[in-house]
């Protein structure tokens, strides 16, 4: 799926309200069910050892654990890049730790490849 800018900023913004509310159906909703999700927290938060994560009802479990660990969790969208069929969010998160993710879109606009990178 191409990606205008338009598109990105708006997908970016729905993005972060998502998480901001720690609304899991919403914030699963922007998940396709094809995805492949690698962040070192899933292996910090005792998911598994590989840091991946390849079906949505354990991306969903994930999700809520980290949620649930980090209850005062909130993103503050830094910046937005933008490629042919991906985007990458770069956000400040828990404890003003510097997170960027790059998120492949499928060709209905879900994110199907995520790799999620933090400063330590």
């Amino acid at each position: 799926m191409k990606i205008t800018e338009e598109a990105a900023h708006s997908f970016a913004q729905e993005w972060i309200a998502a998480w901001n509310s720690h609304d899991l159906s919403a914030i699963m909703g922007h998940y396709s069910d094809n995805i492949q999700f690698y962040s070192p927290y899933i292996i910090r938060l005792g998911m598994n050892d590989d840091g991946l994560i390849t079906d949505k009802p354990t991306l969903e479990a994930y999700f809520a654990r980290g949620l649930n660990a980090y209850p005062d969790l909130h993103f503050d969208l830094n910046e937005i890049l933008v490629g042919i069929d991906s985007v990458i969010l770069y956000y400040t998160s828990v404890s003003n730790r510097k997170s960027g993710e790059f998120m492949q879109l499928d060709e209905e606009g879900k994110i199907c490849l995520v790799k999620a990178h933090y400063n330590n």
